[in-house]
């Protein structure tokens, strides 16, 4: 397994039916947590770069309601 970090930022704050759909991709097999950094707007994945990548994640992540706006360039 490789570990890797993706981080995106976010229009509108996810309200309590996005929430509910995070859960579904907190149990995708390969999705190891997710982070919400709420006053820069940001949410952050750690997954399995052997099992997705960056696309994945972001496609999962608009399935569940986020509205993402950028890929971030984590430092």
């Amino acid at each position: 397994m490789t570990a890797v970090d993706v981080a995106f930022r976010y229009g509108n704050a996810p309200g309590p039916s996005e929430m509910r759909a995070l859960d579904s991709v907190r149990d995708v097999y390969g999705i190891r947590r997710i982070m919400f950094n709420e006053k820069e707007r940001t949410i952050r994945v750690e997954y399995d770069a052997t099992r997705f990548n960056e696309d994945v994640v972001a496609r999962l992540l608009r399935e569940a309601g986020i509205d993402l706006r950028e890929r971030l360039t984590l430092a």
